[in-house]
């Protein structure tokens, strides 16, 4: 039982738990009653409790009695006086009353807040005034500055009396000579609901008024009130202050009831309370702080480090320090302790503290954090996992995202198959794919091995149920370690304790497993969080099966597009040429590039670029690959060549905007050129292409001026035709826009940083190509990049030949001696023959339905070249002549002396030619 310093008695009884009266302001409500009680003193229970005389109380009410009796005896002789003593009374009361009525009236208080409280107020004031019979009913504010009173030309004025008191929130009953005569008037308060003054109300009565005969007897009255005031006036005050210093207005009914409301709530609160003074001791400790500190029954008075406390806790409590939400260890319980001193506002010297046991809280607050802890963990995963197409990045950001965080390491194990994008197998064994962990010593299975797990393992049961596995203890758990003994040993040797698999399942297919690994933590993984394992995986698991998809579509198109790019280049003098190819980011596009001999031993290379990615574009890529294959087969100019591209394109997109089925062509680009070695003019075209960079043999870069057409498709607008010549050894660059251009630059950006790159590469294409990607590392295009360099061969005088034909038949057997000549020159001896067969008819054609001038050009390049040109447009064809025909066998046996033959125009006419293989 917990006393409180100088009470007697025993603490209250009533039960713990039970709810109090709920009186707000308890002690401001018992100084009011007390007040009351005071003001009408003729109350039977106040009188009762009086007369006992035990308390201070009884004592001052005696006190006035005899000063009372006193004044009667001495007033005997004088009624008068005692009608005074009664009119004033009377007078005090009515006064307080029509001044509480008032100012606890209802509107009053709203309309002092009202904007014009007078309007509202002196209506009511005289209403009341004349019902009430007083001499004045004024409001004021708290400054004292009326809003009332009976004549109008006081309103706005200073109150004349004592308004502190009733500003404090009291009341003030006095007597006062004013202008209208002896008056006594009171004051009250006006209070808002949280007790707030807000306003004040006074309302008095002159003496007179009250009664005549007061007026009638004043001489005598005034006598012996004189000497009885003096004697009441004395002995009140030296017991009233006396009072009010040790009970602060309050009557003994109101201090025991308000101690017996504090003792209970002291001590019927979950929380402890303990009063220390400044030199240590223990003045006070509620029922909760014995339990929680385990105190003495007698613990009170005595010294706080006396009391056989953990040190932190008695160094604390004795020290009186500020404290909050410390929290210390007390047996099994966490307490929270807050302490502050006691004498912040003039009280007593000391601390009090208070202890709040936070086991539970804590405990809850633990597995709150917990599960916040998994809900971020599972955010995480569903952010940072699959953030690329990728399966073995997002498998590795799986691991990343688990390790530390739910698990000490983790491993990723999948089919091959899925690796390949493909469907997997159930009986095929399992490739590790990721590892994560806090150290990279584990002695698992490494990235990369190939994986069977026997019959026995809980991944083996994992696959076949598709349910995750559980595996507390690894140390007893048989059917794992006869995976591979020694190796499991050696994990369990390692301090890996824990496992938990869980099958990465996409819908019906099992694509793999995930483990788990515990080491650090000594408790297994537990039911929760084998919950959480499987939540984790199956948001993974997505990621991985689109990456799965998407490796399969990707790989799909990786081998379309490879299947329609050259695989290599053909074999000609006219350039040596070296080329990059790099795939899209995104995934492959409409980017290529050919290089194709021509007749006359020139060579065409192209380069073009279909915008977009993914199958649709490089089908449409492989379409506009062979058309140039066939057009380039006619010998065309660049800018014609291109004309019939662009109406290929156009049908294309109409076609498929017809069908409905695929996307029309949008943005198609090509470039075209046409390298002659023997010239060593180079004829180029463009439609919507960045153009060509020529680096010179000295080193120097330019970008060939080559006329901007519009991309392939638009319809109706010419390509133009550019011719450069090139000096032996220069290098052609072509290339597509992936390399100049992408997101964060512009191409005039691109274009400057190519030139640098060509400025500073070697005199190899190969080592120009090299330099050239090499700038843009460490680089993944968002776009192909279609990297074609050329470096330019010419072929000398020593292996052209070239004569004037006159228009006379009688020329052609000239042509076959010179032509014999050169051969023999050439050590081609063995070619003699049919070639001056070949040139007879050819030359023999020339002069028959041509026209002059006519030129026969023979040249040794990797096979032998005939060419014979003649001014005229007419194309010779290839026909069967019957047994009858005198003639129409010439083209015939061209056709089936040489390895190829054929036809091209040029400005000026035509070229009829044919090709030999050297021997």
């Amino acid at each position: 039982m917990v006393r409180l310093p100088g009470r007697t008695g025993t603490r209250s009884t009533r039960p713990r738990g039970q709810r109090l009266e709920q009186t707000p302001g308890p002690a401001r409500r018992a100084r009011e009653r007390a007040q009351r009680n005071r003001a009408a003193d003729g109350r039977s229970t106040g009188v009762w409790a009086a007369l006992r005389g035990h308390t201070v109380a009884g004592q001052v009410f005696v006190l006035q009695v005899v000063i009372v009796l006193l004044l009667v005896l001495a007033a005997v002789a004088a009624l008068v006086l005692q009608v005074q003593h009664d009119s004033t009374q009377e007078a005090r009361n009515r006064s307080l009353a029509v001044a509480e009525t008032f100012a606890n009236a209802p509107g009053t208080r709203a309309a002092l807040a009202a904007p014009d409280p007078t309007a509202i107020l002196q209506p009511r004031a005289e209403a009341a005034r004349t019902a009430a019979q007083v001499d004045f009913i004024v409001v004021m504010n708290t400054d004292g500055i009326r809003y009332t009173h009976p004549m109008s030309s006081r309103i706005g004025q200073k109150f004349v009396g004592t308004i502190e008191p009733a500003v404090r929130g009291g009341t003030v009953v006095e007597e006062i000579h004013g202008t209208i005569g002896e008056l006594v008037q009171a004051v009250v308060p006006v209070k808002a609901p949280d007790g707030t003054v807000v306003g004040l109300v006074s309302a008095g009565i002159t003496t007179q008024s009250v009664g005549g005969l007061a007026e009638r007897q004043l001489p005598v009255v005034l006598g012996a009130a004189a000497a009885g005031l003096a004697l009441a006036t004395a002995g009140t005050a030296l017991v009233s202050r006396r009072l009010r210093r040790q009970t602060h207005g309050l009557g003994p009914g109101e201090m025991t009831r308000m101690y017996e409301h504090h003792d209970a709530v002291l001590h019927s609160v979950r929380e402890g309370v303990i009063i220390v003074g400044d030199d240590g001791e223990l003045l006070l400790a509620n029922d909760e702080a014995h339990r929680l500190l385990d105190l003495p029954p007698d613990a009170e008075k005595r010294r706080v480090p006396d009391l056989g406390l953990a040190p932190d806790i008695a160094d604390l409590l004795a020290s009186g320090r500020v404290a909050t939400d410390e929290v210390h260890l007390v047996g099994d319980r966490l307490l929270a302790i807050n302490q502050r001193p006691t004498d912040l506002e003039g009280g007593p010297s000391g601390s009090v503290a208070t202890l709040r046991d936070s086991t539970e809280l804590r405990a809850l607050s633990g597995r709150a954090e917990v599960a916040r802890e998994r809900l971020s963990l599972l955010y995480d995963a569903g952010v940072g996992v699959g953030t690329t197409l990728d399966v073995t990045r997002t498998a590795e950001e799986l691991a990343q995202v688990a390790v530390g965080r739910f698990a000490d390491f983790v491993t990723v194990d999948l089919y091959d198959a899925v690796l390949r994008g493909e469907e997997p197998d159930p009986g095929d064994a399992l490739r590790r794919t990721a590892y994560g962990g806090i150290r990279d010593d584990a002695p698992l299975y490494p990235v990369g091995r190939q994986i069977r797990f026997v019959a026995s393992s809980p991944q083996a049961d994992s696959l076949r149920t598709r349910r995750p596995v559980l595996e507390p203890r690894l140390e007893a758990a048989p059917g794992w370690l006869a995976q591979d003994p020694e190796r499991t040993g050696q994990v369990v040797q390692y301090g890996i304790h824990s496992l938990i698999t869980v099958p990465v399942r996409a819908g019906s297919v099992v694509l793999g497993l995930v483990n788990f690994w515990r080491s650090e933590k000594a408790e297994p993984f537990d039911t929760e969080e084998l919950a959480l394992a499987e939540e984790l995986v199956a948001r993974a698991a997505v990621s991985i099966d689109n990456a799965r998809r998407y490796t399969r579509e990707h790989g799909m198109a990786v081998t379309l597009q490879r299947s329609l790019l050259p695989r290599s280049l053909p074999e000609q003098s006219a350039l040596d040429i070296a080329y990059r190819y790099l795939p899209a980011q995104a995934g492959v596009g409409g980017d290529w590039f050919d290089v194709l001999p021509l007749s006359g031993a020139r060579v065409a290379l192209v380069v073009g670029d279909v915008v977009g990615h993914g199958l649709h574009a490089a089908a449409t890529m492989g379409r506009l690959r062979t058309a140039v294959h066939n057009f380039s087969a006619l010998d065309l100019p660049p800018d014609e060549l291109l004309v019939l591209l662009d109406e290929l394109v156009g049908r294309i997109d109409q076609d498929e905007t017809e069908d409905g089925a695929g996307a029309p062509v949008i943005g198609a680009t090509c470039l075209y050129a046409i390298y002659d070695p023997v010239s060593r003019r180079c004829a180029m075209a463009r439609a919507g292409h960045p153009p060509p960079a020529v680096i010179r043999p000295g080193g120097e870069v330019v970008f060939a001026d080559v006329p901007a057409g519009p991309p392939l498709g638009l319809g109706g607008l010419p390509f133009e035709t550019a011719e450069l010549e090139l000096a032996e050894g220069s290098r052609l660059v072509l290339y597509t826009d992936g390399l100049v251009e992408d997101r964060e630059r512009d191409i005039d950006t691109g274009l400057e940083e190519l030139r640098d790159a060509l400025a500073t590469a070697g005199e190899s294409p190969e080592e120009t190509c090299r330099t050239v990607l090499d700038t843009r590392q460490p680089f993944r295009p968002g776009d192909d990049i279609a990297l074609l360099v050329a470096r330019t061969r010419a072929l000398g005088e020593n292996r052209v030949a070239e004569w004037d034909v006159p228009a006379d038949p009688a020329a052609v057997a000239d042509v076959r001696a010179a032509v014999g000549r050169r051969l023999a020159a050439w050590g081609l001896e063995d070619l003699t023959f049919t070639t001056e067969l070949i040139l007879s008819e050819l030359v023999t054609n020339a002069i028959r339905y041509g026209s002059t001038p006519i030129l026969v050009r023979v040249m040794r390049e990797r096979a032998l070249i005939c060419e014979v040109f003649d001014s005229s447009s007419t194309s010779p064809h290839l026909r069967y002549a019957t047994t009858t025909d005198e003639g129409g066998r010439g083209l015939f046996l061209v056709a089936q002396l040489a390895e190829r033959w054929g036809t091209r125009y040029t400005p000026t006419g035509k070229v009829i030619w044919a090709e030999q293989p050297l021997p």
